[in-house]
């Protein structure tokens, strides 16, 4: 078993190094800004994967969360001096704002159930939505507003690092967190509530607290997100944040961590090869319909998610060699 993850951190780290050299072998601009969106979208995947994967929440709001931090990095740098200071403090104060309002409303609808939680997540965002319509005054409602980013940010290959550091940081945060005996606690949630709750947990305490965590990590994605557009509007808001970060977590592979990611690359690869098929094929210009397509095949070919198909294929493979070498012992003795 030791060898196995050793395996698996040997490899992750790899590829981690490769991202890391790409933009200084490659000179793609394309390439180097969508990695960047798809570093930003395994952020948000990732929290979400949180509450889904090993929660077994639903959340229709997740996006709320998301808007917080696009919108409190955009306003905070469009008011005050667009420095790395004031960047970084936009950061910690999204997260900050996004941690309260995280426990505030899971605190007050966590106690619900299934699809009852799920719809007034969804509500409860809606009003941030409507909130920052009507805000005309700090948010320009529909329209945006663009604003200044910090000139270290200039190049984008240093972005493109920035946002790449920020995804392995928490990628490993989010795996110790998981592993600790506080996110064991979230999966014998997610598999069964009420017996956890007749071994002494207080369930709703750690739902909390795996909402707090997730909405302060989507608040990042987002504080990164409006950076990398330099412009803000209510569609950081929007009920297709939501489902992005959810077809993102079911793509990948719920409850892995590294599936998110892997979801993340399929989906932003896949948006971006349709829509660019659309300017020289005008069969693609209804391209959403052939994304839905993409989706359809990868829940009936990879009913798990691609890393969750993957490891019982492997799973498989491995238990008849494992019965053989008992029978083969059988027959020695």
């Amino acid at each position: 078993m030791t060898s196995k993850y050793q395996w698996n951190n040997i490899f992750l780290t790899i590829i981690a190094i490769v991202l890391f050299i790409f933009p200084f072998v490659a000179d793609s601009r394309t390439w180097t800004i969508l990695l960047t969106q798809i570093f930003i979208f395994s952020i948000l995947a990732m929290s979400y994967d949180i509450l889904l994967g090993y929660t077994g929440i639903v959340s229709f709001g997740h996006a709320m969360f998301f808007g917080m931090g696009a919108y409190t990095t955009a306003v905070m740098l469009d008011r005050m001096e667009p420095t790395i200071g004031v960047f970084v403090l936009s950061i910690a104060t999204g997260m900050l704002l996004a941690g309260a309002v995280s426990f505030i409303v899971g605190l007050m609808t966590l106690r619900l159930k299934s699809h009852f939680f799920a719809m007034l997540t969804l509500a409860v965002s809606g009003l941030f939505l409507v909130l920052a319509e009507k805000w005309r005054t700090l948010t320009s409602g529909n329209d945006g507003f663009t604003f200044r980013a910090p000139e270290f940010f200039k190049d984008r290959m240093v972005f493109y690092l920035v946002t790449l550091v920020c995804l392995v940081v928490v990628y490993l945060l989010l795996r110790r967190f998981v592993q600790s005996p506080m996110g064991h606690v979230l999966v014998a949630v997610r598999e069964n509530e009420q017996r956890t709750k007749s071994l002494g947990f207080k369930t709703l305490h750690y739902k909390v607290i795996a909402s707090v965590v997730a909405g302060v990590v989507a608040s990042l994605a987002g504080s990164l997100y409006a950076v990398s557009l330099r412009f803000v509007n209510t569609s950081v808001l929007t009920m297709d944040i939501t489902l992005d970060a959810l077809l993102m977590t079911i793509i990948g592979g719920v409850g892995t961590l590294i599936g998110p990611i892997i979801g993340a690359g399929v989906i932003e690869l896949s948006q971006h090869y349709l829509s660019g098929l659309a300017k020289e094929y005008p069969i693609f210009e209804r391209w959403i319909i052939f994304f839905g397509i993409v989706y359809i095949l990868a829940v009936i070919f990879f009913p798990s998610g691609i890393v969750g198909t993957v490891r019982q294929a492997l799973h498989k493979r491995k238990k008849p060699a494992v019965l053989e070498k008992s029978s083969s012992g059988t027959e020695g003795l």
